[in-house]
């Protein structure tokens, strides 16, 4: 059942980088819309970054200049790299993959992984 499987978490100092990895066979190709999500504790969940279909990027602005999304289809990955960790980078993350089943498909069916801990300490 588990589609989507996040990895590369862990505990980070302040100002350290993580690189964070999504690993969905038959689900993630490069004409195929990803996401990044995370969510805090007492926080609702919120797009951090995201690849469109045609590549295009676009990022939180609070993560905006020191995060990366990348992808690759072949490898059926796709990649958070994050620099200049800071405290209120702190939250489980998630990937998203959003299918289009059909053309014209208006919302698309959403997959998503269990998430994986970044916690960044002084």
């Amino acid at each position: 059942q588990v589609q989507l499987v996040e990895s590369g978490g862990g505990l980070v100092q302040a100002g350290g980088s993580l690189r964070l990895s999504c690993v969905g066979s038959g689900i993630i190709r490069n004409n195929r819309a990803a996401g990044w999500y995370r969510q805090a504790p007492g926080k609702e969940r919120e797009l951090v970054a995201h690849i469109s279909s045609a590549g295009t990027t676009n990022y939180a602005d609070s993560v905006k200049g020191r995060f990366t999304i990348s992808r690759d289809g072949a490898k059926n990955t796709v990649w958070l790299q994050m620099n200049s960790l800071n405290f209120e980078d702190t939250a489980v993350y998630y990937c998203n993959v959003r299918v289009i089943r059909y053309p014209g498909d208006p919302y698309g069916m959403d997959y998503w992984g269990k998430g994986t801990l970044v916690t960044v300490s002084s």
